[in-house]
């Protein structure tokens, strides 16, 4: 399937924002471990979250994850304390995404489970069991999922958990999100510097109400940062959110967006000039990369990204695919290295007719999308992708006046 997307003249409109992925997948194991039977409340409608509903809520010991790797990662720790057989697998690039440091970790303090295909990588066959925990060490430099997924369930463990971190933590906010969330569930830990230590307790039932994912606004922030007299009303958005991504209304500013909070929101105003040249480390944001280099290339702002060396072991590798489709719109993108990208202002020849492939990827899906703006239209393949986060994306951007033909 391809859509062609026509922006609208004017940019003016009220969005009601999806609820947190990352919040909702963490809350539904939390809910799982506390035996918890209060509903949680607003619950993102993703794909990568009703996996995680659909695993609960089966009566098979077989689970399928299809492309969701928080849902494995999660259901992966999550099932090795629980009795029982089972097997998770997914897509075909899922069982090519390396998952040993988990298993490794987890294999360590007690966890009984078996590689299915390729060494190292999914499907699982599980064992479950009450594990023993102790002590053990991880590279922070891989994947913070990693790191949450042993978190949550180390108060279930017989000797509790202490996880010491290796190397520089990518995606840090993550990790602390997990951690609030815990303790809003009554759980006890002590993080000082790379040591995170987790006695063994129990998980008090809660009532929880998710709030609105602030990845998803960033999308939004793109297309007001490309528009003269754009104004849009974000719903559902915390001031003091627990989401790292929160910081795009600091990044976003220095594209000319400023950022007004209300009683129930946001509104997002274009109100500047950008600055000349953007520098930023995406170590503790990487889902916000691909937007922040689609909207630099847009507004001609050269940039350099640091941190970025996890986007290779996304839904696909991000920074090839960045480079591929932005090259398309005339943007000559490079690594300096294996942890940096960026664009010094070159440009090509914008490819005729150019057509926007996402690989499978939500997130090159949306952060692309507002190309159409500069361009006057843009055609894409396989728009569906978006329902991994944002299932009404394409709605909500024909609510604001984009035109969008199924060609």
């Amino acid at each position: 399937m391809q859509y062609k997307i026509y922006p609208p003249e004017k940019l003016k409109t009220t969005i009601e924002l999806p609820a947190s992925k990352s919040i909702s997948n963490r809350v539904l194991i939390l809910n799982a471990l506390s035996l918890n039977t209060n509903p949680v409340e607003n619950l993102s409608d993703c794909e990568d979250t009703q996996v995680i509903i659909d695993a609960f809520n089966s009566d098979s010991n077989v689970f399928d994850v299809k492309g969701a790797g928080t849902a494995m990662r999660f259901l992966t720790a999550f099932l090795a304390g629980m009795d029982g057989e089972w097997i998770v697998q997914g897509s075909k690039r899922m069982h090519e995404r390396p998952i040993y440091p988990l298993v490794d970790t987890l294999k360590a303090i007690g966890a009984d489970i078996e590689y299915l295909k390729n060494e190292g990588c999914p499907p699982l066959k599980i064992r479950g069991k009450r594990l023993q925990g102790g002590e053990v060490y991880v590279s922070g430099s891989v994947s913070s999922q990693f790191i949450s997924a042993l978190m949550m369930v180390a108060p279930t463990m017989e000797n509790g958990l202490i996880i010491n971190i290796r190397d520089e933590i990518i995606s840090k906010p993550y990790i602390s999100l997990t951690a609030k969330l815990m303790e809003e569930y009554g759980i006890h830990l002590k993080w000082e510097g790379n040591r995170i230590k987790i006695k063994p307790q129990s998980y008090k039932p809660v009532s929880f109400k998710v709030e609105s994912d602030w990845s998803a606004a960033s999308y939004w922030y793109e297309m007001v940062a490309l528009c003269p007299d754009a104004e849009i009303t974000l719903l559902g958005l915390k001031e003091n959110s627990y989401q790292g991504d929160a910081n795009l209304i600091s990044l976003f500013k220095d594209l000319g967006v400023s950022t007004e909070f209300v009683s129930n929101g946001v509104v997002i105003r274009k109100a500047g000039k950008p600055i000349k040249k953007f520098f930023h480390n995406f170590i503790y944001e990487p889902d916000l990369a691909q937007t922040f280099a689609a909207t630099c290339c847009f507004l001609h702002v050269p940039f350099i990204f640091s941190g970025v060396q996890s986007l290779r072991i996304k839904e696909t590798d991000r920074i090839e695919a960045l480079k591929t489709e932005l090259k398309k719109l005339g943007f000559v993108l490079r690594e300096t290295d294996s942890e940096m990208l960026e664009w010094d202002g070159e440009r090509c020849f914008v490819e005729e007719n150019a057509v926007m492939d996402t690989y499978d990827d939500h997130r090159m899906a949306m952060s692309l999308s507002s190309a159409a703006i500069l361009f006057k239209s843009l055609t894409m393949n396989d728009p569906h992708v978006v329902s991994k986060s944002y299932p009404n994306f394409w709605d909500d951007l024909r609510k604001a006046g984009f035109r969008i033909e199924e060609v």
